[in-house]
């Protein structure tokens, strides 16, 4: 789907496709299992929640993508991304934090606890250890 640059949203944009916008959007925009793409010509004032985000135009609010954000050359966000992965083109602009640890989604799920089985353990070292050969 597209936005075209002479449409203007105001509220809280949800889908289950893929979306272009080159037009203004201010609230909240949630496609969490699919991709997002800010045109060159996007304003957008809201926090956007997808699978991927490509931002090309002005963001002002946070992104959370499942599985990366790209700040295109002409692109500018200001506010914090949360991904595993994020490229920062050449000339794009970003002012904000980076979270690459956690995402949107992965934020609410809880660490899956380590089997017994899958802990190793490692040989203690022995104190009358000494080292042969070259000199520091």
């Amino acid at each position: 789907m597209n936005i075209g640059p002479s449409i203007f949203i105001k509220g809280e944009l949800q889908g289950d496709e893929d979306l272009t916008i080159d037009g203004r959007v201010e609230g909240k925009i949630e496609l969490r299992d699919h991709n997002l793409t800010i045109g060159p010509n996007g304003k957008i004032k809201a926090d956007l929640h997808a699978n991927t985000i490509v931002i090309a135009g002005d963001v002002q609010g946070h992104a959370y993508a499942k599985e990366r954000v790209e700040i295109a050359p002409t692109g500018r966000l200001n506010g914090d991304i949360a991904a595993p992965r994020i490229t920062i083109a050449d000339g794009a602009h970003f002012k904000g934090s980076v979270d690459m640890e956690r995402t949107s989604e992965s934020a609410r799920k809880p660490a899956a606890p380590v089997k017994s089985e899958e802990v190793r353990r490692i040989p203690e070292m022995k104190d009358d250890v000494k080292l042969q050969g070259s000199r520091l």
